[in-house]
């Protein structure tokens, strides 16, 4: 592997390493030639992210014009262009290797830029169509790099298990959401729940919650655990030297809705974190979890998703 290839997996990894902690202690338990093509995915994502959430002090037109430029250049690196950038062509070299399907980063990069202009979703649909290209996508980018026994079958729960994921971010996040000008509960869930965009921006200033806020964040963590639920079956699916990788992000993922069911579904309070003794007892039960063990699924048991 040439120099630039090498630099550019290792800025990918550097990302994944500070700013995706659940996740790349779970990749840890992957085969140290796998690692590298999931920390570009990584890398590819969190490099879009921060485009669009670490550029507030700009206008939404430049921050707007920086990620088009971007991806343009991904674009043309796609197209057999030569690429000057720090990590684009360890993403590219990843997509090259296991035929990425190429829809899935327009996709992504789609979602993307919908975070510039939209600051609420009107009904639980429409959430779930922007986490199709924030979140689902990334399922399935992850998929070939994984294996499976049966990449057909898995499809489906890839996608629920981004969805999922996805999900216990946006649970977790609504304070530092708000922060930014947005929320991820849907606005009919709000008002099923009699919670209004002040009463939110309140409970974030007081640092407390509401009762009517509570029932709201048990209700969408009872969201998440349906998606987990669809997402288990593929687990087992996986390729033998990748399901303690998933088991273990499945379930520190998932232990995160268990935290915030333990402060009383306040996500005021404190941001819920997995203590880190019990994501390093999770990591060993899943690396000690004999091939095509099913999971346990986070939380209560639960019905079709709401």
């Amino acid at each position: 592997m040439d120099t630039d290839l090498t630099a550019a997996y290792d800025r990918c990894r550097e990302l994944h390493r500070r700013h995706g902690r659940t996740y790349y202690l779970a990749t840890r338990l992957l085969p140290a030639w796998k690692r590298r093509h999931v920390h570009a995915l990584y890398g590819f994502t969190r490099y879009a992210d921060e485009i669009v959430d670490r550029t507030e002090e700009l206008p939404p037109a430049e921050r707007a014009a920086r990620l088009d430029e971007w991806a343009g250049r991904f674009v043309a690196g796609l197209h057999g262009a030569p690429v000057d950038d720090p990590l684009l062509p360890a993403v590219l070299h990843t997509i090259a290797v296991f035929d990425l399907d190429r829809d899935d980063f327009a996709l992504f990069l789609k979602s993307m830029a919908m975070d510039l202009t939209v600051t609420s979703y009107d009904t639980y649909d429409h959430l779930l169509d922007y986490m199709e290209g924030s979140a689902a996508v990334i399922g399935t980018m992850m998929l070939p790099i994984l294996g499976s026994s049966d990449p057909v079958e898995a499809r489906e729960p890839a996608r629920q298990l981004g969805f999922a994921f996805q999900l216990t971010n946006f649970i977790r996040d609504v304070a530092e959401d708000l922060d930014r000008g947005r929320t991820y509960l849907p606005d009919d869930d709000m008002v099923k729940f009699g919670v209004t965009p002040d009463e939110l921006a309140d409970a974030r200033a007081r640092g407390r919650t509401t009762p009517r806020i509570r029932e709201l964040i048990e209700y969408e963590v009872t969201r998440a655990q349906a998606h987990y639920a669809a997402a288990a079956p593929g687990i087992t699916l996986l390729a033998p030297a990748s399901q303690a990788c998933m088991r273990t992000a499945y379930a520190l993922y998932g232990g995160i809705l268990d935290e915030v069911a333990a402060q009383g579904y306040d996500v005021f309070v404190n941001r819920a974190l997995v203590p880190q003794r019990r994501r390093i007892a999770v990591a060993a039960r899943a690396l000690l979890a004999p091939t095509g063990a099913p999971v346990v699924i986070p939380g209560p048991a639960v019905g079709p998703i709401p």
